[in-house]
């Protein structure tokens, strides 16, 4: 189990939530695409972290820190005695070529080099080390977890890791010997607590309350064909069941991810649900798991 879990951000929950109910534009839908991508690359290489000997490694994965006013993010860092390791995964598919210290893919178009971000990345976490005065050495790998990933011309010298050598790479570093201290673990807890949980690279598009479309959804396909009944709410599309107030807690729980400073009010639960016929049940469900505040004539719920 990892130190720190990976869990999706709130700028791809966003774009799930948004895709799901508007219609993207084209630049922020190829940027949909490329986190979910990314996401599901990094999950991928959790497969084999997870194998690693939790008597010999720390993981952290998702960490998004500071310093010196600069933002960097590092896909998993790897704690073990001697060594620490940055990694830096990527869920490219297809072909692409080296040339001259940069990436292309295969119609020559130029992609932001992984080996400058887990470069600097590098040097930024050195510099949050340093200030609290912790001395380690860093080694810092880019991963690449697609098998349908090729690059030609690939360099010798360079950290990377390919889809072929990932299974290698993880056995001999499980082979290492390693002892965990309680500095070890302190830096752990310390990098958790530095973790920043909003990220400033958000890119979603321009969006209100008005223009998107209103409906609870299906837990498991997203589907707005959904039925509810007293007790359970019935996806016609692809049959999952869920309780009903698990799902109007999934759909309040969405409406403060898309718009964080909006009251929440029965009628507005009401409104966004679409499919619940009875207030009377969103109002029992609001008083049971949220504090009630009156405001003028209406009553909001945080």
């Amino acid at each position: 189990m990892a130190f720190k879990d990976r869990t999706e951000s709130d700028e791809l929950k966003n774009f799930r939530s948004l895709d799901n109910r508007m219609i993207l534009p084209s630049k922020e839908k190829q940027i949909y695409s490329n986190l979910e991508k990314g996401y599901e690359g990094e999950v991928k290489f959790d497969q084999f972290t997870e194998r690693l000997n939790p008597n010999k490694f720390l993981i952290l994965n998702d960490l998004l820190l500071e310093t010196n006013s600069t933002s960097f993010q590092i896909d998993s860092f790897i704690i073990s005695q001697g060594t620490h390791f940055p990694c830096e995964v990527k869920n490219f598919e297809g072909d692409y070529y080296y040339k001259s210290d940069q990436f292309f893919a295969m119609n020559d178009t130029e992609i932001q080099n992984p080996l400058d971000q887990i470069k600097r990345s590098g040097t930024l976490m050195r510099q949050v080390l340093q200030k609290i005065k912790y001395s380690t050495s860093l080694k810092s790998n880019v991963f690449f977890v697609n098998p349908t990933f090729t690059l030609y011309q690939a360099p010798l010298e360079q950290p990377i890791i390919y889809p072929t050598q990932l299974t290698k790479f993880f056995e001999e570093l499980n082979a290492r010997t390693s002892t965990l201290s309680d500095d070890h673990y302190k830096l752990a807890e310390f990098l958790v607590k530095e973790h920043k949980t909003g990220s400033p690279y958000t890119r979603l598009p321009a969006y209100t309350y008005e223009n998107l479309k209103k409906g609870l959804t299906c837990r498991s396909c997203c589907s707005f064909f959904v039925k509810a009944g007293e007790t359970k709410i019935v996806c016609s599309v692809c049959g999952c069941i869920e309780n009903i107030e698990d799902g109007i807690l999934r759909s309040i729980r969405e409406l403060k991810l898309l718009f964080p400073n909006i009251k929440i009010t029965t009628n507005l639960v009401f409104e966004w649900c679409k499919v619940i016929e009875s207030k009377k049940q969103i109002r029992r469900i609001l008083k049971i798991h949220f504090n009630a505040y009156r405001r003028g004539k209406y009553t909001y719920y945080e």
